[in-house]
């Protein structure tokens, strides 16, 4: 079943989930001061990826309740290596006052290793970057300019069985054009939206202990249009909607389920494989790059790889027509979060 949400609250008196499934645009509203669970189960996260044919930049800020997070990624896929940097918050809960909302609200966040900032200006999104102890010193910085008119996005509503105050609420915002310069070290490096494009991961919610998660997304031009999608699975209880969704033109093309088949060694050893329950998402991968990271704090424990990569296949259209996509850049993720 695909239920598609309407507007309202996102919870109830008793902080669980009015309504379950997706939506094309933030329809329910997110409110911190209704969550009925211990701060440190609620996590929050704004995460923007950007990336063209040559490089990519990750900017991530999180509020994990445990930990707040600041992090810089930078991918080189023509050397192809991933460069990490971050700065740790204790015990934020809630003080990193992240938005409500996906479309109203800044983060200016500073720290004397990292200072990032996200905000909101009309047409589109401003991120800046200051990373002075970027790898080694090199440092890292600089400002892009994400375009956002209006277009659909992908949005899901989730609850955790046997928890009823767990609940993911998440927002993909794909198809991003994007322009403006990073500087890494004494190199410039220059996006242009015809060929950068970014997805914002806007993340709000009250999650169990442990869980895996298998995230894809890609955004681009196919056929010289604005083409994109989410994929994704894992955690929860999807059966009233899954989160994969195709972007064509900024409308959005529900999908069903999709499985990631991934390579025996290393998640970059090999191609993976993609199906779908519909036939509608049928898709390979060809690694370039694992961005890996490994937290081990006993308790909590944090393993990622997300690898960057070319797609290429054929996704089905609500029309019944076919799009063939080739070596179009994006990433997919296996993720297990301990916290």
């Amino acid at each position: 079943m695909q239920h598609r949400m309407g507007p309202g609250a996102l919870l109830d008196a008793e902080g669980r989930l009015v309504e379950r499934g997706w939506a094309t645009q933030e329809v329910r509203r997110y409110d911190r001061a209704a969550i009925r669970a211990k701060p440190v189960q609620v996590k929050e996260w704004d995460y923007y990826c950007v990336l063209d044919d040559r490089r990519g930049l990750a900017l991530t800020v999180a509020d994990n309740g445990y930990l707040g997070f600041l992090g810089a990624s930078w991918m080189d896929f023509d050397a192809g290596t991933a460069v990490n940097d971050g700065a740790g918050l204790p015990m934020p809960m809630g003080k990193m006052a992240l938005p409500s909302s996906a479309d109203t609200g800044d983060i200016v966040q500073d720290h004397p290793k990292m200072r990032l900032a996200f905000r909101h200006q009309s047409g589109g999104r401003r991120l800046t970057v200051d990373a002075p102890r970027f790898d080694k010193g090199r440092g890292l910085r600089g400002e892009l300019w994400l375009s956002q008119p209006p277009m659909d996005r992908m949005v899901i509503a989730t609850p955790f069985p046997k928890a009823p105050r767990a609940f993911y609420y998440n927002q993909k915002i794909n198809c991003l054009a994007v322009e403006g310069e990073i500087v890494v070290g004494d190199e410039r490096h220059r996006f242009e939206p015809t060929s950068a494009f970014a997805v914002l991961d806007w993340g709000r919610g009250v999650w169990t202990y442990d869980n895996t998660w298998y995230w894809g997304s890609a955004s681009g031009l196919v056929d010289g249009r604005p083409f994109g999608f989410n994929i994704g699975y894992g955690f929860g209880d999807t059966s009233a909607a899954s989160e994969n969704m195709l972007f064509l033109d900024g409308r959005a093309h529900k999908l069903a389920e999709v499985a990631f088949h991934m390579p025996d060694g290393a998640p970059d050893s090999g191609p993976w494989r993609f199906s779908s329950s519909d036939g509608r998402f049928e898709m390979t991968f060809e690694p370039i790059v694992d961005r890996s990271a490994i937290v081990d704090l006993a308790v909590l424990k944090s393993e990622q790889h997300q690898v960057f990569g070319r797609f290429s296949g054929q996704v089905g259209l609500d029309d019944g027509s076919r799009l063939a996509v080739t070596n179009l850049i994006g990433f997919a993720e296996k993720v297990r979060n301990r916290w």
